[in-house]
């Protein structure tokens, strides 16, 4: 028989990273949480402990701080138990460009890119060396969309976007998966942390209701799942549109349009 693979969570102690939790603790793995408030994590895992019977772990870190992040890259380094990395721990922007602070913009990027980056790196050449295992990067079709207003964020989303997807074709043949999710609104409090009444916007996924249709394209093993993206012709169609550009790029030489007295 078998033995399933911990699955480490970051963000796990509220939202999407604690409903996650909750959904591969009944699918029997082992945890390992981690998050900033030590409480509610020892909450969380004093229920899935009760209800599941599974293992787990809380390790508190505040992954924007280099030491707490050391510690967490370091337990995914060394943990042969752990084989799947869920990388949900981020923050949202409040307000425009103009509005946020220098020290808001590097906690932001820091947390959703760099953070992100490092611990998908820590585990990476240990799941190659097993040839399997799974990591999977929580994204945002705000990073499909500049017109959101949301630049900065929209930006991280698109990085973890475009690094999903380079991973996959790096670590996908040698039996790693790796999964970007795309959320649109979802009812989590990070709304409330940017300072956004959730009750003004017209559509608002509930969580359970996302991570549940991340997890079928989890097992259906796909790339990129987006929850909400009710036609996925549109997503074969943008996808399509970007390798037949890559196709007309001719590195030789500008193109005419843009030489002198063109």
């Amino acid at each position: 028989m078998s033995v399933l693979p911990s699955v480490l969570i970051t963000g796990a102690s509220s939202g999407i990273g604690a409903t996650y939790a909750d959904r591969f603790a009944r699918r029997g793995h082992d945890l390992v949480l981690v998050a900033r408030d030590s409480a509610r994590l020892e909450a969380l895992a004093a229920r899935l402990r009760q209800e599941t019977g599974v293992a787990v772990d809380i390790l508190p870190a505040d992954l924007t701080q280099a030491d707490a992040l050391a510690t967490v890259e370091a337990r995914l380094r060394d943990d042969a138990r752990i084989g799947i990395l869920i990388n949900n721990a981020g923050i949202a922007q409040s307000g425009d460009f103009l509005a946020q602070s220098a020290d808001a913009i590097e906690r932001l990027v820091t947390l959703n890119t760099t953070a992100l980056t490092r611990l998908a790196a820590a585990i990476a050449p240990r799941l190659v060396g097993a040839g399997n295992g799974a990591i999977v990067n929580i994204g945002s079709v705000v990073g499909l969309a500049p017109e959101f207003g949301m630049s900065v964020y929209g930006a991280s989303k698109a990085y973890v976007l475009f690094l999903s997807q380079g991973l996959s074709q790096e670590l996908a043949p040698k039996g790693v998966h790796v999964q970007a999710v795309l959320p649109a609104a979802t009812r989590t409090e990070i709304w409330e942390r940017a300072g956004i009444d959730i009750t003004t916007l017209a559509e608002v996924m509930d969580v359970g209701e996302l991570v549940d249709a991340a997890l079928v394209g989890f097992d259906r093993r796909e790339t990129v799942t987006i929850p909400p993206l009710h036609v996925a012709e549109r997503w074969d169609t943008l996808d399509g549109a970007r390798q037949a550009l890559l196709g007309d790029i001719r590195q030789a030489h500008a193109a005419e349009r843009y030489r002198t007295g063109a």
